[in-house]
């Protein structure tokens, strides 16, 4: 119910996935009457979701606050109940961010070990597979460097589930990629993360900076909060921009036009590659449970690409891999604390 289209076009991304994506089924959470009505207006989307009753919806102006005291008989809370009782695999919501972390956090808990939950985003990349991952994009504005490294290994993990990359290669967002050049605490992170790249089975790169974000020479892009979003709102507002300038040029003269009859085919795929509904949902990590967040004004096409993310982490058991990889990291720094200690002592 939330989002800023509405449930109709959350609706019909359902009905897109659906047919994108035999194996999965689906549960809708909000008003049943106005769901059912829209369901079935859509071919064979009935047969493949159920609709669970709320009455409340939590509006995108309504602070996470106030939802973790009041939310309860929300769709939202509905929806990450859901995957807390284990009867949905994945949580998929284009409603008010701050909200969904909150209540997320509050129902399904944090994994243990991870200080701060973060969200992930897949980013378009001059990579084989198209894309590169970069966390954390809005889910806490701070980061130290436990939190970076921490981000180091959930990013590892949906870079092997979600692209299907055995050995990523993780960077750390920086002003340059002098070692000298940074905040103290990018400085301390630099080198966590670099002496847990073998045992956590991924290559560190070490600093990169925003021009890399797009390229090949890295999978994984580790910051902050703060500056994950602005780059990532920077990003889809450029975008934007290109697609108008573009039409704008093209449709200038008469000759203009020609020339984009005889480019269509080229400027389609130009428009599809760097479409931000192809890559929409930013994955909620570490957490006891998997949380897709779609855009707020995400349309059919947005959503339908978010539930479809959200059908392949859930056959990987991406949960599972990731509690277990944050786990056995934990207890290898522990490991190397101790022998650290011992070390300390017989000297």
């Amino acid at each position: 119910m939330g989002g800023d289209t509405g449930p109709a076009a959350v609706v019909a991304g359902c009905a897109q996935a659906a047919q994108e994506n035999p194996g999965i089924g689906l549960i809708l959470h909000g008003p049943a009457e106005e769901l059912a009505r829209l369901v079935a207006k859509r071919k064979g989307l009935a047969e493949r979701c159920e609709i669970r009753d709320c009455d409340g919806v939590v509006t995108m102006d309504a602070k996470p606050s106030y939802v973790m005291r009041h939310g309860k008989g929300t769709s939202m809370w509905s929806a990450i109940d859901a995957v807390r009782a284990g009867e949905a695999q994945v949580c998929v919501s284009c409603g008010n961010t701050g909200a969904l972390m909150a209540v997320s956090m509050l129902r399904l808990r944090k994994l243990e070990g991870i200080n701060r939950p973060a969200i992930a985003c897949l980013w378009p990349s001059r990579n084989p597979g198209g894309f590169n991952i970069m966390l954390d994009v809005g889910a806490d504005i701070r980061a130290d460097e436990d939190d970076l490294l921490q981000y180091a290994l959930m990013g590892t993990s949906y870079a092997r589930n979600g692209l299907g990359l055995v050995h990523p290669r993780i960077g750390l967002l920086n002003v340059g990629t002098e070692e000298h050049k940074g905040r103290a605490e990018l400085k301390v992170a630099n080198d966590l993360i670099g002496a847990a790249a073998h045992a956590g089975e991924f290559d560190y790169v070490g600093f990169v900076e925003g021009g890399d974000i797009p390229s090949d020479r890295v999978d994984v892009i580790i910051t902050d909060g703060f500056t994950g979003n602005i780059a990532l709102k920077t990003a889809e507002g450029t975008a934007t921009l290109v697609r108008e300038l573009l039409r704008k040029a093209f449709a200038a003269t008469p000759f203009a036009r020609i020339a984009a009859l005889l480019a269509y085919t080229s400027l389609r795929r130009l428009g599809k590659r760097i479409d931000p509904r192809r890559v929409n949902g930013g994955v909620f990590l570490g957490l006891n449970g998997t949380v897709v967040k779609s855009h707020g004004s995400a349309d059919a096409t947005g959503i339908s690409a978010a539930i479809g993310l959200a059908s392949k982490l859930a056959q990987s058991n991406f949960s599972e891999r990731l509690a277990a990889r944050v786990a056995s990291a934990s207890l290898a720094r522990q490991d190397d604390a101790q022998q650290g200690a011992v070390s300390g002592k017989q000297e």
